[in-house]
């Protein structure tokens, strides 16, 4: 009884934050420009540490401190250390977009591509970047959701529907400007609830020591490392929430603040995987997430829910301001200053994907097979992008044309369509040769590091055939 009074208590309290920040920031109409670009209402871009923070808990989003707990748990130190790889991202898309910017002068991802591979490869691309957005909104709303009830309950529905309407409707008021403010105070807040969290576990990490795993974990671990290593070269063109920020500001503080948000989500992570490793070395079973602030007692639950409930918000705003941008403007390749007419597409748009965002969370009434191969139907997008390190890597070739785009995208597609199905269906579909490494990451460090030369070869190939 006092734990859900508490955690609606909690919801409320986070609701009546974040609305008086945007209050307080965002006037009552919006310039399309404010709206697309982030700009402040007297036309000045974002600065350095509103990039920064902005940027930075985007990545710090609720799916990824759940994944970041649970690696800790698993693999151990090596999980941790491994997910926090990841956000060599970061550096990977300051170095390829601001040469695309300086030496290209393009204006948005979708524009390079349009120029440089032409509208059938833009589209291609657009179409499973809209797949990774409405990937955002359940696995978001799925993961604090948790934390008012059990999956399907009636609170858990409630908890899903209510942030998700509320974050409509600051997202609709402002776009990309309201997602940048409240960006930058759900930032802050979640630095402090962090602070919380290892004051109250720390101390007994300290006095027991981090926790020891067997040499085939630990080798499991290493090999999610080499895999976030050879992933860090495309994850980072798949992420609108990402790339979008690279045009808001010039290029030398898009560049800065990049590095910076990459080392404070980075570092944010690598923090957060310690709830992973003191349920490993107490033997805490179940979900870090879950368990170790259930273990702890009322209080670090309630941490607990109000970093999930601050990084969701920061994550969902984010996407919803994507989604409009890649409705109103990408999809037709629109340059030039924004229009009022492109966000009232725009923001019809949000609402369509945060509707349609959340419909995958109906799978739990799909049965044991259907409704986990929906869930992993939506991740076909995040195991495709090995091909975009080519594309946007090896841009500065001449002759790499349409045929070098079709030749690196479509095997990373096709290898990432059969390595859902695979899941899906507990079926082994590429041969064992490919396994790299040790443990349950093996066949995907293999498959990425062939993949990934297949793809490169391929865009060689194209670039090579197009200039005949």
């Amino acid at each position: 009884m006092w734990v859900a009074t508490f955690t609606w208590a909690l919801l409320l309290g986070y609701g009546f934050f974040i609305y008086r920040v945007v209050q307080v920031t965002t006037p009552n109409q919006v310039s399309a420009s404010e709206f697309f670009q982030g700009e402040s209402a007297q036309g000045k871009p974002p600065g350095l540490w509103l990039l920064a923070a902005s940027a930075a808990i985007t990545w710090v989003f609720a799916k990824s401190i759940d994944n970041a707990a649970s690696l800790g748990g698993s693999l151990g130190i090596a999980g941790g250390v491994g997910y926090t790889l990841y956000y060599l991202s970061f550096g990977t898309a300051a170095i390829a977009l601001y040469f695309l910017r300086v030496r290209g002068g393009y204006h948005s991802v979708s524009e390079f591509l349009v120029s440089k591979y032409g509208g059938f490869c833009a589209k291609l691309f657009l179409v499973a970047i809209a797949i990774r957005l409405i990937n955002e909104v359940w696995s978001n709303t799925k993961v604090f959701s948790l934390y008012f009830g059990a999956e399907g309950s009636p609170s858990y529905w409630i908890a899903a529907s209510l942030v998700t309407a509320f974050t409509v409707y600051y997202s609709l008021l402002g776009g990309l400007r309201s997602s940048l403010l409240t960006d930058g105070a759900q930032m802050i807040l979640a630095a402090v609830l962090l602070v919380v969290i290892l004051i109250a576990l720390g101390p007994g990490l300290v006095t027991q020591g981090l926790p020891v795993v067997d040499t085939d974990t630990h080798l499991a671990g290493l090999t999610f490392c080499g895999l976030a290593l050879v992933q860090v070269l495309s994850y980072p063109f798949h992420d609108p929430v990402l790339t979008d920020r690279a045009f808001i500001t010039s290029p030398k503080i898009m560049v800065r603040g990049f590095i910076l948000a990459g080392l404070i989500s980075g570092g944010f992570i690598l923090l957060f995987s310690i709830v992973g490793l003191y349920a490993l070395r107490f033997g805490i079973e179940g979900s870090p997430a879950l368990s170790v602030p259930a273990f702890v007692g009322l209080p670090m639950l309630l941490v607990f829910n109000a970093i999930m409930l601050t990084s969701a918000g920061s994550t969902l705003d984010s996407t919803f301001s994507s989604v409009a941008k890649l409705a109103a403007r990408d999809w037709s390749n629109h340059r030039g200053q924004p229009t009022a007419n492109q966000a009232y597409i725009g923001r019809w748009a949000m609402i369509a994907v945060a509707i349609l965002g959340n419909v995958p969370l109906l799978s739990i009434y799909l049965g044991d097979r259907i409704g986990p191969a929906i869930i992993l139907a939506t991740t076909v997008s995040g195991t495709m992008v090995m091909g975009l390190a080519p594309i946007f890597l090896l841009a500065f070739i001449p002759t790499a044309r349409q045929l070098s785009f079709l030749l690196a995208f479509c095997p990373g597609l096709i290898f990432g369509v059969l390595r859902v199905l695979e899941n899906a269906f507990n079926m082994r579909i590429f041969p064992l040769w490919i396994d790299v490494g040790a443990g349950r990451y093996a066949e995907d460090l293999g498959l990425n590091l062939y993949g990934l030369g297949l793809c490169t070869l391929g865009y060689l190939l194209g670039s090579f055939f197009s200039a005949e």
